[in-house]
Formats: structure tokens, C-alpha cells, sequence
């Protein structure tokens, strides 16, 4: 497994983290009895990274983290992050308010189990409070010693730079994979500028970069997929048309699909992490064996020919879905 640093200052993780969005019932039922055998799996296979949110199910994401920490009773073996700024409330669904920001680290680190959060998230930017602000109240945090880094997911590059001009930012989680590529019109560009990692969320595109895609009647019952546009006709027939080359391609070269998708996000660049989540060991292991493939030229050559720029036919959230992520290009 690669190692890379999270962050200007550390801490050494796994190139392939784990994304804990997987231990909740978003694409699906979620079976907490299953969350152990895949954290202990994690382990075997050199994942040292876990992402995590507040808003994966409401706290359960956090709290099957947290009990598995406490029945191992000993240090977090894990890099630790998480995430915050998700809510409930209708009528604003992204919170920035201080109070709000302090309220939910407690019980963040309450259900962790945690005395401090090796990285901590602002999940989505609340427009009613500046960036200059918000990341104020985040270094407030750190000087308490309650989190250990600062990060922001689906910002801009300018809102990025901002953010850092007032305390070091140590990541940026962005959705990145051969489907999603927008990253390289300036945001991989400016985490690279400033010594913050791109954490590639959905490095498999949702497992349209998998040997195993979701058929329309499958992603007709996943909520999140129900009306995302990729995964709806007739774009869903063209992506997976394209799916068909690619795992072609893979099997050619002797791996997995999901292994070959994370080689090559991790190929972009040494500031790249990946998290991708699955409650299936069979595919974990697929995903960690990414992150110890190198790709030559001719590979990179070789996958864009199959999967040119551009390829994916859909937008990849829906109207209500991009509220929140900040557009940039």
C-alpha cells in the first residue's frame, strides 16, 4: 500500500482511505453487525485512513466507529476524519454558526470515543457565514486541541485559498474519479499549491468503474441514485457501455476494474488520498490493491483511450443534489 501524507504537516496515511458512508443505509440497508468485520479487514489490508461525517445517519456512521474503538480498548490504530455543517432543518440545510460548529465536535468526539479528531471537516459551506469566519472557529478548535487538522469538502479553489490565508488547510474532499474530473480545472491545482491532499470521494463513480455497475433497476432503488442523472436513461445504457470497455481493459491488464479506477486517481498526483466505501470485503480488497499498482504512460495511455475526457453522460448530482458543492468551472 502507498503512503501519503494528509496534509502539509502529516499525519502518513494509506493512499486508499475508507469511507464510513458505507457503514449507513445510504445506498442501501446498512447491517452494523457487518461495520467490525470490515474495520478489522481495513486493518489487514493497510487502510489507515477513515472518513466519516456527522450526517452519515444521522451519528450511526460515528458511533459503529466508536464502538469498535472502544472494544478494542487501546489507541485509534486509524487516522480519524470527520465531518460537520450537514442538518436537518429544512430551511437551512448547512449550519457554519460557531455554536453550531462546537456543539456537534462534542458529540462527534463523544460518539468516537475520542480525545481528539485527526481531521475535521467543514461538510458543506453555509453562506451566511464568511470563510475567513468559519475557518477562525475551526483553528479555535484546534488551539483547544479538540481536532488536530482543518478541511473543507466541495469548496472552489478561490474559497480555498481564502480558508488558508487564515490557518493551514490540510485537505479538500472532492468527488474525483475517470467519471468525475472536474478537480483538475484548478482545484488539484491549488491543494498542490498550498500542501493540502485531494481526498477523492467516489474514486469508483458510484461503481460505474467497477466489475459489478448498478443496472437501472438496481439504482431505481438506492435513494441517492433514484434521480441522479447518470444513473437514469438513456445515460445509464451509454455509461454503461462505456463500463464494458473499461472492465475489458482491466481484465486485459489481470486486475479489477475498482483496481485499475484507483490506480488511477492515485496516479494524478501525490497530494491524492482515496476513500471509497463498500460493506463488501471481496471489494475492499479490490480497492486496497489500487493503492499498491503502478501505472506506466502507456497504462494512462491505454485507460483514457477507453474512458476519454468527457465520457460520462449525465450530470453527477441532480438539481437538488448540487445544492450546497461549490461550482467553480
Amino acid at each position: 500500500m502507498k503512503q501519503r501524507k494528509l496534509g502539509q504537516d502529516g499525519p502518513i496515511v494509506s493512499a486508499v482511505g475508507y469511507g464510513a458512508m458505507s457503514f449507513t443505509d445510504f445506498y442501501g440497508p446498512a447491517d452494523d453487525a457487518n461495520a467490525p468485520r470490515v474495520l478489522d479487514a481495513c486493518l489487514e489490508m493497510g487502510i489507515t485512513h477513515l472518513d466519516t461525517s456527522n450526517a452519515y445517519g444521522m451519528g450511526r456512521s460515528e458511533t459503529v466507529i466508536g464502538d469498535w474503538l472502544r472494544a478494542r480498548g487501546g489507541a485509534s490504530p486509524f487516522t480519524i476524519a470527520t465531518k460537520v455543517g450537514i442538518t436537518r432543518d429544512p430551511e437551512h440545510r448547512f449550519n457554519n454558526a460557531p455554536e453550531h460548529l462546537a456543539e456537534q465536535l462534542d458529540a462527534s468526539l463523544k460518539r468516537l470515543g475520542v480525545e481528539a479528531i485527526d481531521l475535521y471537516y467543514v461538510h458543506r459551506r453555509d453562506t451566511r457565514h464568511e470563510i475567513e469566519a468559519v475557518t477562525e472557529t475551526m483553528a479555535g478548535f484546534v488551539k483547544a486541541g479538540k481536532i488536530k487538522a482543518i478541511g473543507y469538502s466541495e469548496i472552489a479553489p478561490s474559497s480555498l485559498r481564502r480558508a488558508h490565508a487564515v490557518h493551514p488547510i490540510a485537505a479538500v474532499q472532492s468527488e474525483y474519479s475517470l467519471s468525475t474530473r472536474a478537480p483538475e480545472l484548478g482545484l488539484k491545482q491549488a491543494c498542490a499549491e498550498i500542501g493540502a491532499s485531494l481526498v477523492a470521494f467516489s474514486p469508483v463513480g458510484r461503481a460505474l468503474l467497477t466489475d459489478r455497475p448498478h443496472s437501472l433497476e438496481r439504482a431505481q432503488k438506492l435513494p441517492f441514485l433514484t434521480n441522479n442523472p447518470r444513473f437514469m436513461e438513456p445515460n445509464i445504457s451509454s455509461n454503461l457501455a462505456y463500463n464494458a470497455k473499461f472492465c475489458a481493459l482491466a481484465a486485459d491488464m489481470g486486475v479489477a476494474a475498482a483496481t485499475l479506477a484507483i490506480a488511477w486517481v492515485l496516479h494524478q498526483g501525490d497530494e491524492v488520498i482515496a476513500i471509497p466505501g463498500t460493506r463488501h470485503i471481496t471489494h475492499l480488497e479490490e480497492v486496497a490493491k489500487g493503492g499498491a499498482l503502478d501505472l506506466s504512460a502507456e497504462d494512462i495511455v491505454r485507460i483514457e483511450a477507453v474512458l476519454p475526457l468527457g465520457w460520462a453522460h449525465g450530470d453527477r448530482y441532480s438539481a437538488a443534489q448540487w445544492v450546497g458543492p461549490e461550482r467553480y468551472c
